[in-house]
């Protein structure tokens, strides 16, 4: 799939005429572009991102719990699993399996899920407080399986990750990223659908749990 993306790529930068001497001026082109270009109208952003946030993603059926530090994840964890009586195994991001997950009687395996693994333990590249939807790229260390296949989706979110919109999301992603990976996922919510009948359904495409645990010093 990597090699089929690149050949299309390099047929368009063959048609636009973009080379590897060019390139850097081309992209400072691009980059003058999209600064000048303005922003159609948007809500007036709460001073309070934390909050807006929140209250967004419980209005879109997500649970939120706050804690104060990095390290206090797993014991939230273990809180919201025990409290929906879900298994105590989980699979999770490689950067997150070094928490103490062990500690609060969990068993986290850092690795993609597959179709039998029924949590998914998660960070995100970023979140969106105007809409309450968590933005996560996916890459060898950040599979999009762990947020997509289980049942039960938990993303740690740090307070210093959440931006006021959409356009702010994507600026970041530009700085830190440069080039886009292979997917972007937008979260708003467990997965949904109303085609049958206009009833809402939860968990028609993905999991019908999503758990943010805030992290507020991150």
């Amino acid at each position: 799939m990597q090699d089929s993306r690149e050949d299309i790529l390099s047929r368009i930068r063959r048609r636009l005429g973009r080379t590897a001497e060019n390139a850097t001026t081309g992209r400072a082109e691009i980059e003058a572009c999209l600064g000048r270009r303005e922003q159609g109208p948007r809500p007036a952003a709460e001073a309070d991102r934390v909050a807006r946030f929140c209250a967004r993603s419980e209005a879109l059926s997500s649970t939120v719990e706050e804690v104060a530090r990095r390290e206090d994840a797993p014991a939230a964890v273990a809180r919201y699993i025990a409290a929906h009586d879900l298994p105590r195994a989980a699979v999770a991001w490689r950067q997150l399996v070094g928490l103490d997950w062990s500690g609060a009687g969990l068993q986290v395996a850092g690795r993609a899920a597959n179709g039998d693994d029924l949590i998914g333990i998660t960070g995100v590249f970023c979140a969106v407080a105007e809409t309450g939807t968590l933005l996560v790229l996916s890459g060898p260390d950040t599979p999009a399986t762990a947020s997509l296949l289980p049942e039960t989706h938990i993303a740690l979110v740090p307070a210093s990750r959440i931006v006021p919109g959409m356009e702010e999301a994507f600026t970041l992603i530009r700085a830190e990223c440069g080039a886009l990976p292979r997917a972007v996922n937008f979260i708003s919510g467990p997965s949904r659908t109303g085609d049958i009948e206009q009833t809402l359904v939860l968990g028609a495409h993905g999991p019908y749990r999503v758990h943010i645990v805030l992290l507020r010093d991150c």
